[in-house]
């Protein structure tokens, strides 16, 4: 049975090594999905990514995808088990996209997951945690990633959140909400 699962926490949580290692443990073929762009004049985010590159198996396949996660998602294979990282990443992607535009593109994901014959492992980001960003993007980034996971929480079976060096099912622990109104 396909299974969508959705790990989400702080910064350098491990949010990313428990997502491989569920992948590791499905013995499915791995297509890990990365959500980031290549920015040569960003050093340090170059050393992010190789660090990520570096500790990936050598036989799981990479696809760079910074915007098309629903088409690739859509275009997955059965006993695949593909790994997202990140959603935090790919609403980045779309923080200039006008509100309309990126309901859209949230509506239309969605929609897919429920045609997806892979299994999916999400790793998302928590934001939220803090103050209200002082800058219109940093609202806009939180609450778009918020919404996001909120909604994938739903859906997801199991849903992790890493913390403090430990991985906690919230769905064993957690009582879901009502969906969320518009």
């Amino acid at each position: 049975m396909r299974k969508l699962i959705l790990v989400t926490g702080a910064a350098r949580s491990g949010k990313s090594e428990w997502a491989e290692d569920i992948a590791i443990n499905f013995r499915n073929p791995v297509v890990y999905i990365a959500t980031a762009t290549q920015n040569p004049d960003d050093q340090e985010w170059q050393q992010r990514i190789q660090k990520h590159q570096q500790r990936r198996p050598q036989d799981w396949l990479t696809l760079s995808v910074p915007m098309e996660l629903t088409a690739t998602l859509a275009q997955s294979q059965p006993h695949t088990s593909l790994l997202v990282d990140s959603l935090g990443t790919w609403v980045a992607n779309f923080l200039e996209e006008e509100d309309l535009v990126w309901e859209n593109i949230l509506t239309e994901f969605l929609a897919t997951l429920p045609l997806v014959e892979a299994d999916v492992i999400f790793v998302a980001e928590e934001t939220g945690w803090g103050v209200v960003p002082a800058y219109p993007i940093g609202r806009k980034f939180r609450d778009r990633l918020g919404a996001l996971v909120r909604q994938l929480g739903i859906i997801c079976e199991p849903v992790y959140l890493v913390t403090g060096g430990h991985a906690l099912n919230l769905s064993l622990l957690g009582v879901p909400l009502p969906s969320p109104k518009s």
